[in-house]
């Protein structure tokens, strides 16, 4: 039987300054566009100014990586210059909704950040998301329902028009050392999941990266040694499958992409030299190259220090890439 979630979506990198993480992704060798804020008036009569979050992509044909930052007042020199500010349109009775969530999204932003900058975000695609939500539904597992949201494509696209589907999982709980996590998050950040990207409007998108990435193949969560069976029966439950064992780790295996669960003593031979900045926490991302030696001389060129895994994939360690370990992978 099908299963109705198929490979990772999109991981989210949230940093304090997204001028600074915009600078640093090229260096890395993506493209990342201008971001996009929405902006509001702060008086009647006044200019619309950025608030809430802020955030742009690389782009991949079927995920994405995102980088995302809170904005608040006096923030905009945080953002690049060429930001683009979306001014809120809405009828008057749905405006104060739009406002209150665009508020939850940076209050979000701001408690991951409280707890460090780097990977907070995990996203699953499916082909079938209504199908997705009533089975995390059977299963007792919390989450907000499948949200719609539309935005306008980008040009070139198959439709003026993106449709995004997408829903957030809640915690079952309080989890011990964690602190207490918002609607629409677990321990670990916001994990969810999202219907499958429109090839027709992905494909408009600037997919061609100076580093040769071609797409998202995995995210490594880091959780404490005791807590390893009980992130594998929760990630379990979300993916409707389970996962093999690869030395100390549990690794979820999608269609092209995993989900590496790693105890937090078999981190530093995973990826050596990282330490986990909290627990549990999301510590890396993978991305697949065409062409590894090509990606590790453009970062030697830019000067982004580059080690070696046990396997032989390259990374970026977190210290030098604003608290995420970032690993290119031959595929």
């Amino acid at each position: 039987m099908p299963h109705d979630t198929t490979r990772l979506h999109h991981v989210g990198h949230i940093v304090e300054d997204l001028a600074e993480a915009s600078a640093l992704y090229g260096r890395l060798g993506f493209v990342v566009p201008p971001p996009s804020c929405p902006a509001m008036p702060r008086s009647e009569g006044g200019a619309p100014e950025p608030f809430g979050a802020a955030n742009t992509h690389a782009d991949f044909p079927d995920s994405f990586l995102e980088l995302a930052t809170r904005v608040k007042a006096g923030d905009t020199a945080r953002l690049p210059a060429d930001t683009r500010l979306v001014p809120l349109e809405a009828p008057a009775e749905v405006l104060p909704l739009l406002v209150e969530r665009i508020g939850e999204t940076s209050a979000n932003l701001s408690a991951f950040l409280d707890r460090f900058q780097g990977l907070h975000i995990l996203m699953f695609s499916s082909p079938a998301i209504d199908a997705a939500a009533a089975r995390l539904t059977s299963a007792g597992v919390r989450h907000g329902g499948v949200n719609t949201v539309r935005r306008a494509a980008p040009p070139g696209a198959d439709s003026p028009v993106e449709t995004i589907r997408y829903l957030e999982i809640d915690a079952q709980g309080p989890t011990a050392g964690t602190g207490t996590v918002g609607a629409g998050t677990v321990p670990e950040g916001r994990v969810g999941i999202v219907a499958d990207l429109d090839p027709g409007i992905q494909s408009a998108r600037h997919l061609d990266h100076p580093n040769g990435a071609t797409g998202l193949a995995g995210a490594t969560l880091c959780v404490a040694d005791e807590d390893l069976a009980a992130t594998h029966h929760r990630y379990a439950t979300y993916l409707d499958r389970h996962a093999r064992q690869e030395g100390r780790a549990l690794i979820f295996d999608l269609d092209g992409a995993a989900l590496k669960l790693i105890p937090e003593t078999a981190l530093p031979t995973t990826l050596p030299g990282e330490e986990p900045p909290a627990l549990p926490a999301l510590v890396a991302y993978t991305v697949t190259v065409r062409d590894l030696p090509l990606a590790r001389d453009l970062l030697h060129r830019n000067g982004i220090p580059v080690r070696e895994t046990p396997t032989g994939e390259l990374f970026v360690p977190a210290e030098a890439a604003l608290g995420t370990a970032v690993v290119f992978r031959a595929g």
